[in-house]
């Protein structure tokens, strides 16, 4: 791979919820994309409240995989999860390396596209390297409708451009992903809106999408399950959008000053007065 800076770390997030069955395809692919690019990386699985075979699947196979990791949510609901932003945001905090990429642990993205990504962040200088599957979804006519309303909403609530913001396979700079507020619930539909709301640069890039071939779909379709959330949330994120403020500083040196022996040469010396300037008279007592 070209243009990818040496010294790299590369950790990549993956919530997973009942994926048993689609955990060895996951790591086997995952490792061997980002083995082309000559990086350090890790694999972190986020376990979010299975109740299958996930975490025994993933921790089998940790003996054979030095990078790969798995983190457990704690306190799920019986039998569900905390949900998706809620596990990005734990396993953006258990991250080592500096640069974090994320996909859905379903295997329909392809985690072929991240050294192509990840070569994209660095060429561009962006912040952050957002999927695009438009080009590749094979989805129904009522799928097309609703995705084609949900982005008008976005871009007149939020002036949201991104075209494929519900997809999970994106790279990005730590500092970013720490950021984000995804320990609200819902917050991971709206990752790239969010960071262009605290002044990142954002870059879109088409990428493959692929039929699930094992397990179960986690998302709902309708207007009670989808349409109305999706909505509510639009406004909220509007309203913090509204009162974000940056928090960028610059460390700011110390004024630099002359050197203690420098001033006592300089104490005694006949320094010229401005022009034009006569000594005072000296006082009466000093005469």
């Amino acid at each position: 791979m070209a243009d990818l800076a040496p010294g790299r770390h590369v950790s990549v997030v993956a919530p997973a919820h009942n994926e048993e069955d689609n955990i060895p395809r996951l790591v086997d692919e995952v490792g061997a994309a980002l083995a082309l690019t000559g990086l350090d990386f890790e694999v972190i699985i986020v376990d979010d409240g299975s109740t299958d075979g996930t975490r025994r699947a993933v921790q089998a196979l940790m003996a054979r995989h030095e990078w790969l990791r798995c983190l457990a949510m704690a306190r799920t609901p019986p039998g569900s999860g905390h949900g998706q932003s809620a596990a990005f945001h734990a396993g953006f905090r258990a991250c080592r390396g500096d640069l974090i990429a994320t996909l859905d642990a379903d295997c329909q993205n392809d985690p072929a596209d991240l050294p192509r990504m990840l070569e994209l962040l660095e060429r561009a200088g962006a912040d952050m390297v957002q999927g695009d599957r438009s080009r590749n979804r094979r989805d129904s006519p009522v799928r097309r409708v609703g995705s084609a309303v949900g982005r008008a909403f976005r871009r007149g609530l939020l002036g949201d451009t991104i075209r494929d913001t519900g997809c999970s396979l994106r790279v990005m700079r730590r500092e970013v992903a720490l950021r984000l507020p995804l320990e609200l619930r819902g917050m991971h539909r709206f990752i790239p809106v969010t960071a262009r709301q605290m002044g990142c640069t954002v870059v879109e890039m088409p990428v493959s999408h692929r039929p699930r071939t094992a397990g179960e779909t986690k998302y709902g379709m309708g207007i009670a399950s989808r349409a109305i959330p999706g909505l509510v949330d639009c406004f909220a994120v509007r309203y913090m959008g509204a009162r974000r403020r940056p928090v960028l500083c610059e460390v700011i040196e110390a004024i630099e000053t002359v050197p203690a022996p420098e001033a006592d040469a300089l104490e005694g010396a006949d320094v010229p007065g401005p022009v034009g300037a006569r000594p005072l008279d000296a006082p009466e007592h000093a005469r």
